[in-house]
């Protein structure tokens, strides 16, 4: 038991265990001055009975200093509110950060905003993606079953959190699953069609030509190649060192999500002489300009006034009159690895993804029926043995 005095009032407060790392926190908020009935809270604290009593007293402390806010009356709006400025701000990157306010703002208040942060069940989390799916989009319209998921899983941090700070009991969003995504048909270009992709910007494009190059050489992502120097090439190999992150407050280049996203890989030889004739046209290009020969440091691709090519600049001059996307040279670098028999450890590796998993989980299906070579194998191994 606890006790802090208020003006000529004595504020109580007692902690009780409701499981083995899980408390019942109990508090006096004084007197109604308009009933002069006593008021009482309870909150619900998780960790050790020492922290328990530590939450207790800075709650008791925050009545008697006139700041205390109820938790049962927090909205869904203000929590989210002060979620996005007070944790997403500090331990997101800036790109996911502003996802989180858009899909906030859009798809979550005007359906859950008002609704107070404990009285929201899961069943008000299943209705939500069933309207969101109906009719979602902002200016009206479905909204895709994967944006619906982006939704989920913002919600499912977040109230996590409101868990683990003791605003709720239970995380409603982990009780839900968001609904199935179709597994949508990756684009990858066959080899005619690299040849015409090519030759089309050979003679139209100089610079898309190499970064098409480039792309299908290495299986950058489009961030990656806006954001790719001089000092990252050598005379074989590219190093992936940072991406070009552009938000509405502004561009940075920003470090790889994963430590695999930092990697190094063998170029083919055909992009590295490509990549030599572009350094030669850029430096007569800018000593034509009076601006002096490339230095480490620059980047391989700036835009036409030497600043950073912006990744959206990118995919739109990209996408001027044809219909294959920019992320299908990606898709195509992978595919072509795995025809020729690279395992999937190292075709992970050089994309960059996390683990092997996920690489499997977007390519896996181009491997196969490689069952057939699996009994031959133990067949022959079995053959072995008998023969002995």
């Amino acid at each position: 038991m606890a006790g802090l005095r208020n003006g000529s009032q004595t504020m109580r407060g007692h902690i009780r265990r409701r499981g083995e790392r899980s408390w019942e926190v109990k508090f006096d908020l004084g007197s109604d001055p308009i009933t002069g009935k006593r008021e009482t809270r309870y909150a619900s604290i998780k960790g050790t009975k020492r922290e328990a009593q530590a939450e207790l007293i800075r709650l008791m402390d925050a009545v008697r200093r006139g700041d205390y806010i109820d938790p049962s009356k927090v909205t869904v709006s203000e929590f989210l509110d002060r979620w996005e400025k007070d944790w997403a701000a500090n331990n997101v990157s800036p790109k996911t950060r502003e996802r989180f306010s858009q899909l906030i703002m859009h798809q979550v208040l005007p359906h859950l905003g008002n609704i107070p942060i404990q009285k929201l069940r899961a069943v008000h989390l299943s209705e939500l993606y069933g309207k969101l799916l109906r009719d979602g989009r902002v200016g009206g319209g479905e909204l895709s079953a994967k944006t619906v998921g982006h939704v989920h899983r913002c919600l499912r941090r977040a109230f996590g959190h409101a868990a683990q700070w003791g605003l709720i009991i239970q995380n409603p969003a982990a009780l839900v699953h968001p609904p199935r995504i179709q597994q949508a048909e990756i684009e990858i270009l066959r080899e005619n069609e690299v040849e015409a992709m090519l030759a089309n910007l050979r003679d139209r494009n100089a610079l898309l030509h190499t970064i098409a190059i480039v792309a299908l050489g290495s299986g950058l992502r489009r961030g990656e190649l806006c954001a790719l120097r001089w000092s990252n090439l050598d005379s074989r190999t590219l190093r992936v060192e940072q991406s070009l992150e552009e938000t509405q407050a502004g561009l940075r280049f920003k470090a790889p999500k994963t430590k695999h996203g930092l990697r190094t890989m063998t170029l083919p030889t055909s992009v590295i002489s490509e990549l030599r004739a572009h350094w030669r046209s850029q430096n007569e290009q800018r000593l034509a300009l009076g601006i002096g020969r490339s230095t480490p440091e620059d980047l391989v691709f700036p835009a036409w006034n030497n600043q950073p090519l912006l990744p959206n600049t990118l995919s739109r001059e990209w996408s001027r009159g044809r219909q294959i996307s920019l992320h299908a040279l990606r898709h195509t670098h992978a595919s072509s690895l795995i025809a020729a028999g690279v395992d999937i450890l190292t075709v992970s590796r050089r994309l960059g993804h996390a683990n092997p998993t996920i690489t499997l989980g977007v390519y896996g299906h181009l491997y196969g029926n490689t069952d057939d070579r699996a009994a031959q194998a133990i067949d022959a191994m079995l053959s072995r043995n008998r023969t002995e």
